[in-house]
């Protein structure tokens, strides 16, 4: 695999192609990579028809709010992948925090990448990858924020940047994310940064030191929320004061 020696990006060095509507914005990034392109390609669409969240979930893409990817090729060396999530988290939650009023409620990270205002989702995040036939690896940031709309049939409390007393357009929010991701990318620089990166993670983080479900695949775990190690690490303490990483859950506060 191949890696570009200039880890320091520039909003220059990124482009952006703007769609009035389709299937899923991950998806045209991963086509344009199986294609050829050479990253930093960020996709945005008014409206998506077959939008998803983590593991398959459909979401909600009615006009009004902001979708968006950004497409990587090769961001970093794969055993470096794992606190990228983080980088992202930060650089949204900077994007969203930028955008709300003085009076809005507080706005933070939910693990390991939820962006809440006042305990609510507003903000969704799938990062998918892909190994491509010329040997490179493709990796794509999905973003989905509430800025106009939220979802009526959520399983948990959401809203939206509206609801909070912002009138800014996605157009805009999407002006603010644009800055966001370069500055949290090179503060990151290919998971050298990661110490960086996970200290701004743990200034705005929700729920450290309180009670949390996290349920897997198989199983449901309860614990209190220690915090995450330098890798993003959920690290959960459990009854028996054993401290348990986990890589990937749903957490639930409370």
């Amino acid at each position: 695999m191949v890696f570009d020696l200039n880890s320091r990006k520039s909003l220059a060095d990124f482009r952006h192609d703007a769609l009035l509507e389709t299937s899923s914005t991950n998806s045209v990034c991963l086509e344009r990579a199986r294609a050829g392109d050479a990253g930093n390609l960020w996709v945005t669409a008014e409206r998506q028809t077959g939008g998803r969240g983590r593991r398959g979930r459909p979401w909600l893409s009615e006009p009004g709010n902001l979708y968006a990817s950004l497409l990587l090729i090769d961001p970093a060396p794969m055993e470096r992948l794992g606190s990228l999530p983080l980088a992202v988290a930060v650089a949204v939650h900077q994007a969203v925090r930028s955008v709300l009023p003085l009076a809005a409620e507080p706005a933070e990270i939910k693990w390991p990448n939820d962006i809440l205002i006042g305990r609510k989702k507003t903000c969704g995040i799938l990062i998918e990858g892909e190994a491509l036939a010329n040997g490179r690896y493709a990796l794509v940031i999905g973003i989905g924020i509430n800025v106009s709309t939220k979802p009526d049939t959520a399983m948990y409390p959401v809203t939206c940047l509206r609801e909070q007393g912002s009138m800014v357009s996605a157009e805009e929010l999407f002006a603010h994310l644009y800055a966001a991701m370069v500055e949290s990318l090179a503060v990151w620089d290919r998971g050298k940064g990661v110490r960086e990166v996970t200290a701004r993670w743990r200034d705005v983080a929700c729920g450290i030191g309180e009670k949390i479900t996290v349920n897997l695949p198989d199983k449901s775990i309860f614990g209190h929320f220690v915090g995450i190690d330098d890798n993003g690490l959920l690290m959960l303490e459990t009854d028996g004061g054993g401290i348990m990483p986990i890589a990937a859950g749903d957490v639930f506060l409370g």
